[in-house]
């Protein structure tokens, strides 16, 4: 972050430098205020880093060589960072807030950058503000979650390429990949544009027909060592070079078909959150402008950089790859492409503006219309998505840390989970509950807190759990429902479970009650759920 400030703040004036540095104190703070409202998924993480620093390998269970993360970069580095601070003892929470408001900061500085390069200063100020700010940044970030690395990266590469900094653009492709596999929606619309641009045809007449390459040796190398070296060891260490986590979530949810499409297209209609202020027939009216001012401010950027292509198609690339696949969408599947949709938008706000209002403000003195013009870019372009965008957030969140927050940093289940797992702790000695095997359908708070070997029921992190899926339809009563069969196999000693995961499966097994009983429920209808069980195999079963 230091060098990319530096680098901005060359040749600049001190009133220049203010606003920037105001971005950053804005961004930094919008990330320490809120306090740790860690995500279940991040405590996954967080326990691979754990067993790393442990000395336990690259695992979740120990003894279980089992990828059941998709962000090894960002594990590595919480393990890396937490080996100079207390090791195992680390406050990875703590850490990952510090990475992730560092991270945000500068994709800030980056989007304002991108702004300069185009001629938008407004647009550029205005997409750093709101970035920022954003809910669908801020919440991720203090969700302990790669999401804010894994944009940084992305905003950085495209950064280097438009800047034909080929070396650094090379370097955050690897980068990127490591952090999230799906950063190659934006690395194919990049190499394409590399590949054409590394056939040249020779200036004389008679070596027309012939094709010259020029391979960039060092440029290949910067990104491929670090993807070869990382599926190197994942194939002799994993026996697998994808993370396990791919293979489960194909199988294990059941969604109704073009549910992401559905999802998507309601996000990418409020890029500003603007149905938050003006109803939910926003959503109808986002459709058709947004898509307009994004393809003005796409070719009149392609107009100064015809590169900037490879950016501009990324947020369509990601739309249909994830409608096509239908997965589950998370929250934080929905960030990714929010940057460019967002500065695109801006850029065509700030077009529009100056093109329409040059004619109309020629009848004013010079000054007075530079002032209208002023005012009417600061007010439509940064003042009005700003605003709409900070309407997501709430003074008094109704749980958790009472603090400023996101509305959608939602993490009542994560406060339900760690609710058991103290239970568990208080009923069982730490040391024996660390032998115990421990069945969940959510498992980063419970692993991460009770340290017990996991059963993961959806089957991320434990790929004997894959086989049972998928589950009868008849079963679900949300896109989560849990296989009798894989419970009644494997025997766990205990199980902590919503009970809306077992109703129409699990629960209604007359050969599960009689080798379980319900030790605890803990109030929550999260899910429409009549509680947390918190379940135990009867003694007489042991």
């Amino acid at each position: 972050m230091l060098k990319t400030f530096r680098a901005l703040a060359k040749h600049r004036s001190p009133l220049e430098l203010i606003p920037i540095l105001a971005i950053l104190a804005l961004a930094i703070i919008a990330r320490l205020v809120p306090g740790d409202r860690t995500i279940d998924d991040a405590y996954i993480t967080f326990r691979y880093a754990r067993n790393i620093l442990a000395g336990n390998g690259f695992v979740y269970n120990p003894g279980e060589r089992v990828l059941g993360t998709t962000t090894p970069l960002y594990t590595i580095l919480l393990a890396l960072i937490g080996f100079f601070l207390r090791g195992v003892h680390t406050n990875f929470a703590l850490v990952a807030i510090t990475i992730n408001a560092l991270a945000d900061a500068t994709t800030c500085i980056l989007l304002y950058a991108l702004g300069k390069h185009f001629g938008k200063v407004y647009a550029g100020y205005a997409a750093a503000l709101v970035w920022a700010i954003a809910p669908f940044s801020v919440t991720f970030a203090i969700g302990g979650l790669e999401t804010s690395l894994y944009i940084l990266l992305l905003t950085s590469t495209v950064y280097a390429y438009l800047h034909s900094r080929y070396n650094w653009c090379a370097l955050g492709a690897a980068l990127a990949l490591l952090t999230r596999p799906d950063a190659l929606l934006l690395l194919l619309p990049l190499g394409i544009d590399k590949l054409i641009k590394l056939i040249k045809t020779p200036a004389r007449s008679n070596e027309l027909h012939r094709v010259r390459w020029r391979v960039p040796i060092t440029e290949a190398l910067i990104l491929i060592i670090p993807l070869a070296a990382w599926e190197a060891f994942a194939m002799l260490y994993f026996g697998s070079l994808f993370p396990n986590s791919i293979a489960a979530k194909s199988v294990a949810y059941l969604l109704p078909q073009k549910s992401a499409f559905i999802r998507l297209l309601q996000h990418y209609a409020t890029p500003f959150l603007g149905h938050l202020t003006f109803g939910i027939p926003w959503i109808g009216i986002g459709l058709v402008i947004y898509p307009f001012l994004y393809l003005i401010g796409v070719r009149r950027s392609i107009s100064t950089n015809p590169r900037v292509w490879t950016m501009a198609v990324y947020p369509w690339l990601y739309f249909l790859a994830f409608s096509i696949a239908n997965p589950l969408i998370f929250r934080w599947y929905l960030s990714p492409p929010l940057p460019a949709l967002q500065f695109f938008i801006l850029v065509g706000v700030e077009c529009l503006i100056k093109e329409g209002l040059a004619p109309r403000l020629q009848k004013y003195p010079l000054r007075i219309a530079h002032q209208l013009q002023t005012l009417i870019l600061v007010f439509f372009v940064i003042v009005l998505p700003f605003s709409l965008t900070a309407r997501g957030w709430t003074m008094h969140p109704d749980h958790g840390i009472q603090r400023p927050a996101p509305e959608m940093a939602w993490y009542l289940l994560e406060l339900k989970y760690r609710e058991a797992a103290e239970y568990l702790l208080e009923r069982y000695s730490s040391s024996n509950l660390a032998e115990l095997y421990l069945a969940a359908g959510d498992v980063g708070v419970l692993g991460y807190f009770t340290h017990a070997r996991i059963l993961d029921t959806v089957g991320l992190n434990s790929p004997v759990a894959i086989s049972y899926y998928p589950v009868d339809a008849s079963q679900h009563v949300n896109a989560y429902a849990v296989p009798a069969r894989l419970i009644l196999d494997e025997k766990p000693d205990l199980i902590v479970l919503l009970e809306v995961y077992g109703r129409m499966s699990l629960f209604k097994e007359p050969e599960f009650w009689e080798k379980y009983e319900l030790i605890h429920l803990i109030p929550t209808d999260i899910y429409g759920s009549h509680g947390l069980y918190i379940l135990q195999k009867r003694e007489k079963t042991q």
